[in-house]
């Protein structure tokens, strides 16, 4: 059977099973979007590719434990996602490099492109003031469109904390980004980072109402 016609699974047994090729095919068809939440994950390139590689070394060594419970897909997201943020644990890394803009889509003008420019990198500063657990919960629901239950698999954590993590980064993320729906209004302080939450409850940064959070867990 051809590479290209193997399921996710069918390549991890291969590659377990000593097959050389597998797992490099395995990795072309997801690393795109395993580098965008990496990148979105840690907002630092470097990083960024630092904790996909070390992702991947696991994954590749792991394969051999891979027991089926979840899709393919979701345990290498979950590989990766834990390897950014036991670098940004250890590391507690701000990140410092712009993302590219995305998509085919132009600006009509200059002005249009300065604004876009601009509000972009007042977003992805709020994200970057986000404890970095709530970041992943929101990459991986809001913007990478993973249901809760998923993300929950990935991060390893029960679905009431992913909700929880969303709750409280989504009401950050408004205020942060309150000004944004008021242009007269100047940007608020950011809360401190020893505030009582840890991380500031929450409500979504695309108007998404967070799930319900009574799970008394803390902000992470």
């Amino acid at each position: 059977m051809a590479a290209a016609e193997r399921s996710d699974a069918d390549l991890l047994r291969a590659h377990a099973a000593g097959d050389a090729s597998a797992f490099e095919e395995l990795v072309r068809r997801h690393r795109d979007r395993l580098w965008a939440v990496a990148l979105r994950t840690t907002r630092d390139r470097e990083e960024a590719a630092d904790a996909l590689q070390d992702a991947l070394i696991s994954a590749y060594k792991a394969a051999g434990s891979f027991r089926g419970d979840s899709a393919v897909t979701t345990w290498l997201h979950r590989i990766v996602v834990n390897a950014c943020l036991d670098r940004m644990r250890r590391r507690q890394t701000r990140a410092t490099v712009q993302l590219p803009e995305e998509g085919p889509h132009e600006p009509a003008d200059s002005r249009d492109r300065v604004a876009e420019r601009e509000t972009r990198m007042v977003v992805e500063e709020a994200l970057r003031q986000l404890p970095a657990e709530q970041r992943a919960a929101i990459v991986l629901v809001d913007v990478e469109g993973w249901s809760v239950a998923e993300t929950a698999t990935m991060l390893g954590v029960p679905e009431g904390t992913v909700k929880s993590r969303c709750a409280r980064g989504r009401a950050r993320l408004a205020v942060l980004l309150g000004h944004l729906r008021n242009p007269d209004a100047p940007p608020p302080v950011a809360p401190r980072s020893g505030s009582a939450s840890g991380g500031g409850p929450a409500s979504g940064p695309g108007g998404r109402s967070g799930s319900r959070s009574g799970t008394g867990e803390e902000a992470r």
